[in-house]
């Protein structure tokens, strides 16, 4: 999960990737980064941090120019290093950035091959670089001194051919203009917009819709499955479809946490698709437990607040906020480490003990990962003073690894892999758990465009859409992916960082 935005304007546009980025911080904290284009040059600050850390007064004078690209991230497989922080950037040809939301899952072979086709070195451990680099391959095999939309077309067009998994991705080209662009599957979202200026028509590409409608912007459309939607940089726009056979089968994560809610994914309003698993959630506990003796409904910020209150709405429940979040520590799903998403919930959730005490309290949460954060907070509520402490997901088991561009963890690090409901609920320390049910969520969510063909529901059935996901795959993810990879990963760094303190005095 990544943020990613391109503009091309009439004016400077370092601000508004600023605050589009700013908007779309909640799809990645650990690192941010602006490129932009004027007169031959790019300008790129990138860093590790949130948007307001990485960009300071001084940075923003140096981005230069009316069209450019921005990228908030969060790391999967990668390092959490400055080095991995996008947009990344090639000279040759032309010289172009990327920022990329998603995972390539034949990533290993592709880097083989571009070393061997064109001696391309790949510096980092982000398979962002690899897009990049076939992207620039490609082009390369033209061999011309200026390209045009057609060319852009027909290299996208063999980016499709050569990678597979899920991404959504903007990339600038040195003096030619801004491009976004998709997988054939639809997995990430992308969209675009534009917005009439007395100078002329400016465009945006964007991950969510909110992006779009926060700076001012018009959402035109989602860019299709495969499309390319390309602006020049004289303000020019032209899409194509570059795949063959796309098929639309979007990430149904995105509507259950990631997006905001005030996004449109898809024609699909995230709001209102959580409106629906409330909805879904309350009808299953009425036709299984007809006779519960709920007395209230609590969400846990922030996601869970639409789907809490629709719940608690149809069992004509009482609904309160009954936890104070800090809003300054990050999300916990995308912390890296157990040991740090275990301090962190105590420290971004505060019990309002009034609304606990001597009560038979239903919590409700968007999705059960790890468990980590849920049991916790069914603690919290236990010691604030309930009776009994209920649990509601709104979305089924969390029980497969996403290998599409989510930091969902390995299969043994899942609470829902190979557990029955009933032992979650023991482990978590609940008197009761439910969970929505699949067919109920896909639902939820298709009511919002039925046009959708299906989704990807791999998180949660174990079926990865683009076929081509072995179990051999999978043990490599774990290997990177896994806390104990990543504590290794985090030693190592902080090995470094010593050395290089010592070696400062």
């Amino acid at each position: 999960m990544c943020g990613i935005i391109g503009i091309v304007a009439r004016g400077a546009v370092n601000q508004s990737l600023y605050d589009g980025l700013t908007v779309l911080q909640h799809r990645g904290q650990d690192a941010a980064g602006i490129a932009t284009y004027e007169d031959g040059r790019v300008y790129l600050r990138k860093s590790n941090g949130l948007v307001r850390d990485v960009f300071h007064t001084r940075h923003m004078i140096n981005l230069k120019g009316r069209m450019g690209i921005g990228h908030v991230r969060y790391p999967t497989a990668g390092a959490s290093s400055t080095a991995e922080a996008q947009p990344f950037f090639v000279n040759s040809p032309y010289g172009i950035a990327l920022g990329h939301n998603g995972n390539l899952t034949n990533s290993d072979q592709l880097k083989r091959e571009l070393f061997q086709d064109s001696l391309r070195h790949i510096n980092t451990d982000s398979d962002s670089e690899v897009l990049l680099n076939v992207f620039a391959h490609e082009l390369q095999r033209f061999g011309k001194r200026r390209i045009g939309p057609e060319d852009i077309f027909q290299a996208i067009a063999q980016v499709h051919q050569r990678c597979r998994g899920g991404y959504a991705a903007v990339a600038m080209i040195t003096g030619v203009g801004i491009i976004g662009f998709r997988d054939p599957y639809g997995i990430r979202p992308i969209v675009f917009g534009k917005r009439d200026t007395p100078q002329g028509v400016e465009y945006i590409i964007a991950s969510e819709s909110v992006a779009i409608d926060v700076l001012g912007f018009k959402l035109t459309r989602d860019v299709a499955p495969g499309e390319v939607v390309f602006i020049s940089k004289e303000g020019e726009l032209t899409t194509q479809q570059c795949a063959p056979a796309p098929r639309l089968t979007p990430c149904i994560f995105e509507h259950v946490y990631l997006a905001r809610p005030d996004s449109i994914i898809d024609g699909i309003s995230v709001h209102k698709a959580r409106m629906r698993m409330g909805e879904a959630l309350a009808r299953k506990i009425k036709r299984e437990w007809g006779e519960h003796d709920i007395d209230v409904v609590i969400p846990i910020p922030d996601t869970s607040r639409t789907a809490a209150l629709e719940l608690a709405h149809t069992l004509d429940v009482d609904y309160r906020e009954g936890f104070i979040k800090n809003r300054y520590i990050p999300r916990t799903f995308i912390m890296p480490g157990q040991a740090m998403r275990r301090k962190s919930v105590r420290q971004k959730l505060n019990a309002i003990d009034l609304e606990f005490e001597g009560k038979n309290v239903l919590l409700v949460d968007d999705s059960i990962v790890r468990g980590t954060t849920s049991s916790q907070i069914i603690e919290m509520a236990r010691d604030a003073g309930a009776r009994r402490v209920y649990f509601a997901s709104a979305a089924p088991p969390v029980a497969f690894p996403n290998v599409y561009g989510i930091d969902m963890p390995t299969g043994e690090e899942l609470i829902a892999h190979k557990r029955s409901t009933e032992d979650i609920a023991r482990i978590l320390g609940a008197d009761r758990l439910i969970y929505q049910d699949l067919d109920d969520l896909v639902e939820c969510a298709r009511r919002g465009n039925p046009l959708v063909e299906g989704f990807d529901l791999s998180c949660f059935n174990g079926c990865y859409v683009t076929g081509d996901v072995s179990e051999v795959y999978l043990n490599h993810v774990e290997s990177q992916r896994s806390d104990e990879a990543k504590a290794k990963r985090a030693a190592a760094s902080n090995s470094l960082q010593d050395l290089d303190a010592l070696e400062a005095r």
